[in-house]
């Protein structure tokens, strides 16, 4: 009790402009611990500071607006800082990821007469991109020409990249971009006490920290993006094992511009089943390469060949049961998920698979014989089928499981799903060779049409079905001029949308033509 009876006394609010600080994050790149920092920061300099947070989980699976208020205390009277921002109204404004830039924009939080944007220029994508059959990636270039107008400086490169190459996250290159932006009135010495008071990570932290001051002092204005470049291995002059030299051989036989492509299939079919598989591989790009310099293919970089060379492997490399258990059980696969979770040496880190096979996967691992009567048959094993289960795949148990299941690779060729697949193969590859002679462009749409099929169990169904689908209109376009135009455009509809909406209305315009 005080002597108003429990009522605080009056205390007269400062009525100086606060420094407005806005983080967006999603999560998992520490916007949290940015914005503890800055507060941290401006507490420890004797300034009064208030973090809100607003999380917009509908928007992009996780992201996040931090908002941090500052003002420096003023003959001891405490200040009302905002909950918000308010567009127009915001000094700094730090974006994780390029898009979320481009978000901050949208809301009105970035001006041209007081936001400095401090942003990293790499993309992590929303849901929305990704659940597209083909490229459903948004265009950057709106958003980096967007910055160089909506704010009065503009501070961006891939933190993201660098933070990795230290270990750390891409919150602590925000820090160090924030520190050497000169925007707060503290040195660097204060933003590196607030790192080591951190307790855990510190030293990761610094370094990036560091590293990202130095980078921000440099021209970092233009945060330019681009889709990362298609990158072959070379074609080497021996592999020292007379199978593979063999491959090389057929492969340097070959145009050299298809050395490239020709190499990275022969690589993963051997990967994927063994050398006489590649070997298969060459023998029907063979065929191809034989109608391909038959109908002036030379003039045109043998396109037929080069889109035979890649659809063809990626065709006989699909994903079974059989794969997929060999992916899982990887050594480099624990090693990969170790790093990015970034445990230590000392630390158990277990991998939790989600798995629902049909009973199709399984009657497809079986001989084609036993196989067909499973599926003919499904009730005798539906009830092992009905839910999907969790299993650790570091166990003992359940890595012997799928270790078993990865084993049965050479028995591959005489399983049901192989019989299938070859079957499927065949038909698409003679049509694409039926149609060389009279529409090459049509032929080569034709192999490009592979693409729709991609994926494991019930995307590999949907994909097979829309790639049906395209190419039963092949008949309807084989005496056109502009019949390989339509097909890719059927193509490029077939892949807008999961749904098929997009295929199924330009179907309905081939139909008319």
């Amino acid at each position: 009790m005080n002597d108003t009876g429990g009522v605080a006394p009056f205390v007269r609010r400062a009525s100086d402009k606060p420094i407005s600080v806005a983080i967006l994050a999603i999560g998992g790149q520490g916007g949290g611990v940015l914005s503890d920092w800055v507060v941290a920061l401006a507490e420890a300099q004797g300034w009064h500071a208030q973090s809100t947070s607003v999380p917009g989980v509908a928007q992009r699976t996780g992201a996040t607006i931090y908002y941090v208020e500052m003002l420096p205390p003023k003959d001891g009277r405490a200040p009302v800082l905002s909950l918000m921002p308010a567009p127009g109204d915001v000094d700094v404004v730090l974006a994780a990821e390029l898009m979320e830039a481009g978000r901050s924009m949208l809301r009105g939080l970035v001006t041209p007469d007081r936001t400095t944007l401090i942003a990293s220029s790499h993309r992590a994508y929303a849901v929305v991109e990704k659940e597209k059959p083909g490229s459903g990636i948004a265009d950057s270039g709106p958003v980096v020409e967007a910055a160089g107008v909506a704010a009065k400086r503009v501070i961006a490169f891939d933190m993201e990249g660098l933070a990795a190459r230290h270990g750390s996250v891409v919150s602590a290159c925000l820090f160090g971009a924030l520190a050497a932006s000169g925007v707060l009135p503290f040195g660097r010495d204060a933003f590196e006490a607030v790192i080591r008071s951190g307790g855990r990570g510190i030293e990761p932290s610094l370094k990036a920290f560091a590293a990202a001051c130095e980078r921000a002092g440099q021209d970092a204005s233009a945060p330019a993006v681009a889709a990362p470049a298609k990158r072959f291995a070379a074609l080497p002059a021996a592999a020292g094992h007379p199978a593979l030299d063999r491959i090389l051989s057929r492969i340097r036989a070959c145009p050299a511009v298809l050395h490239e492509m020709l190499y990275a299939g022969a690589r993963r079919l051997t990967d994927f089943q063994d050398p006489a598989y590649a070997e298969e591989y060459l023998d029907r790009i063979g065929r191809f390469l034989a109608l391909d310099q038959s109908h002036g293919g030379a003039g045109k970089a043998f396109a037929l060949t080069a889109a035979a060379a890649k659809y063809i492997a990626v065709a006989m490399a699909y994903d079974d049961v059989i794969r997929v258990a060999e992916l899982k059980t990887r050594s480099h696969r624990f090693a990969r998920v170790r790093h990015e979770v970034g445990a230590t040496d000392a630390q158990i880190v277990y991998t939790t698979e989600f798995m629902h096979p049909r009973i199709e996967e399984v009657a497809g691992t079986l001989p084609k014989g036993l196989g067909a009567w499973l599926e003919a048959h499904p009730g005798l094993v539906a009830p092992l089928f009905r839910k999907g289960r969790r299993v650790r795949s570091g166990t003992v148990r359940w890595f012997l499981a799928l270790y078993a299941v990865s084993a049965l690779k050479p028995f591959r060729r005489a399983t049901l799903r192989h019989a299938r697949e070859q079957e499927h193969l065949e038909r698409w590859l003679a049509l694409a060779a039926a149609q060389a002679a009279r529409n090459y462009d049509l032929a080569v749409e034709i192999l490009c049409a592979r693409r729709l099929v991609k994926g494991y169990a019930d995307t590999h169904v949907r994909g097979t079905t829309k790639f049906d689908r395209v190419i039963a209109a092949v008949p309807l376009l084989e005496t056109r001029d502009d019949g390989a135009q339509w097909l890719r455009r059927l193509r490029q509809a077939a892949l807008a949308d999961e749904q098929g909406d997009a295929l199924d209305g330009a179907l309905k315009t081939i139909a008319t033509l």
